[in-house]
């Protein structure tokens, strides 16, 4: 089950509408255990930003976070998949430029699992709009993946225009040259858990590196892995490119993330 509160207190129905109808807003997700989140800074940081892109205003990252932690309290929860979405109810579609108030909804539902398989996934021509915002319009992510399921993939990674490989649906893609981490640069969202996990493979001392990786480049790699707020995922085809899931690559990305703090949500 999914609870939602807003600003606050539960939402109903009537608090959604503009949401529902105007599709337009932002927001941050991640997996909360014991009342606490790795990454913190890195999800105030995304709301702080995108609310002032979108909106023009304000938005205090801290205040969203500890509407989060309230809402798992009033519900019960020590552990959760938490989102937090940045939207306004006075946002009006015919007048856009019109300087409103953001309010902030945040739904709680069951916490990710940790055990996932290897994914299949299919590439497609697609370049999310507004890249750098993580927003709502996730209409085409969706579109993309549900074809590839029904193309008889797992899901689907994104090409741009010049044949470079950008981001999977709603995951960072990471490759694996047999020496280091690559990172493939292009017009993409910049997840939190890729940032921290940028970080933490540096504290680690695991050899990492950022570049354009073409679509025909992807079978000089040795293995990829998928990464989001739900966690980690061996990639272990692309199209016909197969390398099958890289155990010791995952152990070895998985064990860098360890070391990292996890703190109170609020």
């Amino acid at each position: 089950m999914t609870s939602a509160f807003l600003n606050g207190k539960p939402a109903t129905a009537d608090d959604l509408r503009a949401l529902a109808l105007a599709n337009y807003g932002h927001f941050t997700s991640m997996q909360v255990r014991d009342g606490a989140v790795q990454g913190r800074a890195l999800h105030r940081q995304r709301l702080e930003e995108a609310t002032f892109i979108l909106f023009g205003t304000p938005l205090d990252g801290n205040d969203a976070l500890k509407q989060a932690a309230q809402a798992m309290e009033r519900a019960g929860l020590r552990d959760a998949s938490v989102r937090i979405t940045v939207f306004s109810t006075r946002f009006d579609y015919r007048d856009p430029a019109r300087v409103v108030a953001p309010d902030v909804l945040v739904t709680l539902s069951p916490a990710a699992s940790g055990d996932k398989p290897a994914l299949r996934v299919k590439s497609y021509p697609f370049v999310r709009p507004l890249p750098q915002v993580k927003h709502v319009g996730t209409f085409p992510l969706f579109h993309y993946r549900r074809q590839a399921l029904a193309d008889g993939y797992d899901d689907a990674l994104f090409v741009d225009p010049a044949g470079q490989v950008v981001e999977g649906s709603i995951w960072n893609l990471g490759l694996w040259d047999g020496q280091s981490v690559v990172w493939p640069e292009g017009p993409a969202l910049r997840g939190t858990a890729e940032r921290l996990l940028q970080m933490a493979l540096e504290e680690a001392g695991v050899p990492q590196r950022r570049a354009t990786v073409r679509r025909d480049e992807l079978g000089d790699f040795r293995a990829g892995f998928a990464c989001n707020a739900s966690g980690l995922q061996a990639v272990e085809a692309v199209d016909a490119v197969a390398w099958g899931a890289d155990i010791a690559l995952m152990a070895r990305v998985r064990a860098a993330l360890d070391p990292v703090p996890w703190t109170p949500v609020g």
